[in-house]
């Protein structure tokens, strides 16, 4: 066979084939003419360096083995300096594994620190077990199912909730000017666990990057018209109060365990882990009434400038 062809047989490149030759794994024979020939032991050769490549042994160190094969064994690692090359790499794997561990955990840590710095709450010891502050690539992109086409032109409901700031709030009486008023299942932290299958929901993940994005465009949702700015879930106060904390969100959470908003509006609502949970939706009110509302909303973290672009072209209609 010629190298192209002795190539095509072992799955390799010629220029692998020059490589390994060079460094005498493979002595192929010559013809007349002076060209290489390769039979199939060489190609048995070659496969064999691609095998143990592939297990992390370079071809540097594939000789022991091609050298039983050459004795005459049926497999490259019948011989005992095989069975040493084995443990030389394996060897080296662990001591790789121990410092990738290492390096891990002190992460680790100062994901800990990092994310839990200005927070009431205790620091976990354990590692983090999913970074919240990231949406994972391929979430599912939830679709409208009409959950809230009957929602623009409703009132709210005389429902009193409490606030992280310790105030509160009846939805009836929000006050003059606009309200953004955005409602979502539930905020992670970076040492809790999500519901089972929690990426798999669409419209789920992502309550955390959200509260983020609403954070850094609070001034100018005030500036582009939003009187106020509140964000509602099912948790408590308490679990709330820690995210407004840790995020350093200069609004309110308002807590409503019960769902009782979702009773009184017909609000969407999903289950995780056996939990009623609110879909996620932002409701623009004026003068006590629903104006606007963005349903489904994807991607959460851009959800803030989307509800600021509404704002400022509403601000603009209204001038």
């Amino acid at each position: 066979m010629r190298i192209g062809e002795a190539a095509r047989a072992a799955g390799v490149t010629a220029k692998a084939v020059r490589y390994y030759e060079s460094l005498g794994l493979i002595a192929p024979g010559r013809l007349a003419n002076g060209y290489r020939d390769y039979d199939e032991h060489d190609v048995r050769l070659l496969r064999e360096v691609k095998t143990l490549g592939r297990l992390g042994i370079p071809a540097e160190r594939t000789r022991p083995f091609l050298e039983c094969l050459a004795a005459g064994m049926p497999h490259a690692d019948d011989c005992p300096a095989s069975l040493a090359g084995y443990h030389e790499a394996i060897g080296e794997l662990d001591l790789r594994i121990a410092e990738l561990t290492a390096r891990r955990a002190a992460l680790a840590a100062h994901l800990r620190h990092a994310a839990y710095r200005g927070s009431s709450a205790p620091q976990p010891e354990g590692d983090p077990v999913h970074d919240p502050y990231r949406l994972p690539a391929g979430l599912p992109v939830p679709e409208d199912d009409g959950g809230a086409d009957h929602l623009p032109g409703r009132a709210l409901p005389p429902v009193e909730l409490p606030g992280t700031a310790g105030e509160s709030i009846r939805l009836d009486a929000l006050g003059p000017g606009r309200t953004v008023l955005y409602v979502y299942p539930l905020t992670g932290r970076p040492d809790a666990d999500l519901p089972q299958g929690w990426d798999a929901i669409p419209g789920a993940r992502g309550c955390t990057t959200q509260a983020c994005g609403f954070r850094d465009h609070h001034a100018e949702l005030v500036a582009a018209g939003a009187a106020r700015v509140f964000g509602l879930s099912s948790q408590e106060t308490g679990y709330q109060r820690e995210v407004v904390e840790r995020l350093r969100l200069p609004f309110s959470m308002l807590s409503d365990p019960g769902l009782a908003l979702a009773r009184e509006l017909g609000l969407p609502t999903f289950e995780a882990g056996g939990v009623p949970l609110f879909k996620r939706l932002t409701m623009i009110v004026l003068d006590g009434a629903i104006e606007h509302v963005f349903y489904p909303v994807f991607p959460p973290d851009r959800h803030a400038e989307q509800v600021l672009a509404w704002l400022r072209k509403t601000a603009g209609r209204d001038a």
